[in-house]
């Protein structure tokens, strides 16, 4: 296998399923699926046996019991878990184009970690995402969405599929190359040096904070938020907590100052 896929997820059943058959046309097969639950019922693992057979290789389903927003803990299972040595990160919110592990494995480079993007939708539209929609990547159509009352705006262009303007606009682009847990990729090794995530941190930065550390320990980033195109379906957010928030800024203003790299609360323990 080229690569594993880990797709964080607590009971979105229904934008799972989405996200899974996104995953399941792919103009590359040759990866793995890891779906990393954070505590969610045996729904979750209906809709994931009800996909298996689309895949080439067998889904894992790494899950762990709900005691609350443990993202990290169960991101670090899964990269222990996982068979390859590169992976790709990912939200189960997050349906990808059908070229978007093709482009992750296209950019990838030692020395690098990749920094995607999303382009979000609004909960109608969201909704009105089916199986056919998908299959058909009318979801990426600008057209698509002007019909389901979509107002295009600058940010549309991320769904211009031309590959001279997408490296154009990677390049121009001001965003930060930031780690960002709904869509960037690195290698297994990398992320392993730095003890990958840190599970005293819960939502608000905390996929960021890794990223950090992999720049404190040489790494550099490539942007390719407009390379590799995934759209993002709306939800609520009921696990925000800005105490937390606040406490996950503090850690990262630390790592920053003194340029810390290994933490003793991610994959080993010490």
């Amino acid at each position: 296998m080229k690569l594993s896929v880990i797709i964080s997820t607590y009971n979105a059943e229904e934008w799972l399923h989405k996200v899974l058959l996104g995953y399941a046309i792919q103009t590359e097969d040759n990866f793995e699926i890891i779906v990393a639950d954070d505590g969610s019922t045996s729904k979750t693992k209906d809709v994931i046996d009800s996909l298996r057979d689309k895949f080439r290789h067998p889904i894992q389903h790494v899950w762990q019991e709900d005691k609350g927003f443990r993202k990290c803990k169960i991101l670090n299972k899964a990269i222990v878990n996982s068979k390859t040595d590169y992976l790709l990160f990912t939200d189960g919110d997050c349906i990808p184009r059908k070229d978007f592990v093709a482009k992750h494995l296209k950019h990838r480079e030692k020395g690098f970690f990749l920094s995607g993007g999303y382009f979000k939708l609004p909960l109608d539209i969201s909704k009105a995402i089916s199986d056919d929609v998908i299959q058909n990547q009318q979801c990426f159509s600008i057209s698509w969405l002007k019909t389901n009352g979509f107002t295009p705006n600058f940010k549309s262009t991320k769904l211009v599929r031309n590959s001279f303007f997408a490296a154009f606009m990677n390049w121009l682009t001001p965003t930060k190359r930031s780690w960002n847990g709904h869509n960037s990729s690195g290698y297994k090794s990398d992320i392993l040096a730095i003890n990958g995530f840190n599970e005293l941190l819960e939502y608000g930065g905390e996929d960021r904070e890794m990223g950090e550390r992999l720049f404190n320990n040489g790494l550099l980033s490539k942007q390719i938020r407009y390379s590799a195109i995934c759209v993002h379906l709306d939800h609520a957010r009921n696990y925000v907590n800005e105490e937390k928030i606040k406490y996950n800024l503090e850690v990262r203003k630390y790592n920053s100052k003194n340029k810390v790299t290994w933490i003793e609360t991610g994959i080993q323990k010490g």
